[in-house]
């Protein structure tokens, strides 16, 4: 395909993907569902050229950034509060699947090499961090249960990574040693914190030293491919390099970020995420027309493989269960013998940590990157998608309803270790009028700032009794913030009205518009605030 053709096709996928996200939201669908299932339709459409795309190339270009996007906004109290769960899945789950889906394919296909078998389970045991993330922003859950789903699928796919690296090799050599592969998974996983560390810390030391918004936020920008190509170009795990990274800029990003460049910076990156997110799951889509074409069509690849497939499919959902569902009773008497006190096993939380694990991108790719020579390639690259296409569309359409029938919603005021809003509000605004009161007056104790004054001491005392009894404000609030709402509306159109009359220059227009934008934006955060 020619590079204008290429363009062009692009730009339709573009406005496929617009239509694809308006059918999700108006049949409450997720949108992974609606992208995979759109890619898949548009692929078999008359016309439509053949894609093909270097697995290397996909994971450097979509991988970083998104993983970037989960690691970014990870809460390190709660991440470092949980990391001994979020290894059991994010390490342990990914090895017992893998060993799990190896044994079951060469019980049902003998002649197929043990380490052929063991890169097949490799192939389809990482749960995606794309997938996971498209799954959990529509749902709301208790937070140890957000972040081990979310914690899991930032750090799997450097364990999927390394076991597939390893039977891929075994299989096309013939040797393997137990000790290689596990001092080989701790250098990488060292290095990768080292490398994303280093670049975390130089992306800092950067930021604070440029004032330019569009300079600040291309190089905030640049940052996941740095730690993700640095990390890959020194033989360390890119992946954890860029978990790493995410951490670190997360954490000093408050710091180093003004307020214009932070609310410029997140818009431009939701929708960066939101065109990523959706092309990878076009391009799965697409990557289907490839895989039954290889095979000859449809109904030649579910006659010559369709019970293996249906045995890795099988496999791939009951290993995760029995992990989970395991080392969730098993934690209670781990951590009895260090002194803990665990939280009681729930199944209802353990079932549904089974049956959120949806493939994606990361699976894909490396089924894609297999060698021609290596045995088995044609079942693993089938599997892969199978695996893909039923986790995302079956499970991931099924995880709202899962959450609802087990009665997992999150709560409000679940975690009494942190202050809700009524209470950061008090300390934030009191905190406020001190600086206003040290400034409220002159040399002579004139008070010259009169108005900010009693602003700011109002804010205060409304404040203390919404802290008090925020249950009181719920209806007022809500009807206080829509006078204000139909207030900014009413300047809006009369600044416009101005405009179009020809009595006020665009750059004034630009200006009192900005401020009006930011009204709206607090006016609409704080009446939809969730008041935890």
């Amino acid at each position: 395909m020619a590079s204008t053709e290429t363009f062009k096709f692009i730009l339709v996928l573009l406005v496929a993907i617009l239509a694809l996200e308006l059918i999700a939201r108006r049949l409450r669908l997720p949108s992974a569902a609606a992208l995979l299932a759109g890619g898949i339709a548009i692929a078999f459409l008359p016309g439509v050229p053949e894609v093909s795309f270097d697995p290397e190339l996909v994971l450097t270009v979509f991988l970083p950034p998104l993983l970037m996007d989960g690691a970014f906004y990870t809460v390190w109290a709660e991440f470092r509060r949980y990391l001994g769960g979020i290894l059991w899945l994010a390490v342990g789950a990914v090895v017992f699947t893998t060993f799990a889906v190896g044994v079951a394919v060469h019980w049902v296909l003998p002649s197929l090499p043990w380490a052929a078998c063991f890169a097949l389970g490799a192939v389809v045991s990482p749960p995606d961090a794309v997938a996971a993330k498209a799954v959990l922003d529509k749902v709301r859950l208790p937070r140890r249960l957000t972040v081990l789903l979310e914690g899991e699928s930032l750090l799997n796919d450097a364990t999927g990574l390394v076991l597939f690296r390893f039977a891929v090799a075994a299989a096309l050599t013939g040797a393997f040693s137990m000790q290689d592969a596990l001092l080989s998974f701790v250098g990488l996983s060292l290095g990768g914190i080292a490398v994303g560390l280093v670049v975390g810390g130089l992306v800092v030391l950067t930021l604070r030293r440029i004032d330019h918004v569009f300079l600040a936020i291309t190089a905030s920008c640049l940052s996941p491919w740095a730690a993700y190509i640095g990390g890959e170009s020194v033989h360390v795990s890119g992946v954890i390099a860029v978990v790493t990274c995410g951490i670190i800029f997360g954490w000093y990003q408050h710091d180093v970020f003004t307020a214009n460049v932070r609310m410029r910076s997140t818009a431009f990156w939701q929708v960066l995420i939101f065109l990523l997110e959706a092309l990878v799951f076009i391009l799965i889509g697409f990557s289907l027309r490839g895989v039954i074409e290889r095979l000859g069509g449809v109904g030649q690849a579910l006659h010559t493989l369709g019970v293996p497939i249906l045995v890795v499919l099988g496999t791939v959902i009951l290993s995760r269960f029995v992990w989970v569902y395991a080392t969730d009773y098993l934690r209670v008497p781990l951590a009895r013998m260090v002194g803990r006190k665990p939280l009681p096993p729930s199944p209802k939380a353990s079932f549904l940590l089974s049956w959120a694990g949806m493939r994606g991108v990361v699976t894909l790719a490396i089924a894609l990157s297999l060698p021609e020579a290596m045995p088995g390639r044609d079942l693993t690259l089938a599997a892969a998608f199978a695996v893909i296409l039923v986790t995302v569309v079956i499970q991931g359409s099924t995880v709202g309803a899962i959450i609802r029938w087990l009665g997992l919603e999150a709560e409000r005021h679940a975690d009494s270790a942190y202050l809700n809003e009524g209470q950061a509000s008090l300390l934030i605004d009191s905190a406020q009028l001190e600086a206003v009161k040290a400034c409220a007056y002159d040399d002579q104790g004139t008070l010259i700032h009169p108005r900010l004054l009693e602003q700011y001491t109002y804010r205060v005392s409304v404040a203390e009794r919404y802290s008090k009894t925020p249950e009181a404000f719920t209806g007022g609030r809500e009807a206080h913030y829509d006078v204000v709402l139909a207030a900014i509306a009413a300047g809006r159109a009369e600044l416009l009205r101005l405009h179009r009359a020809g009595r006020i220059h665009d750059e004034l227009l630009h200006y009192i518009e900005r401020d009006l934008d930011l009204q709206q934006i607090e006016a609409e955060n704080d009446r939809e605030s969730p008041g935890i």
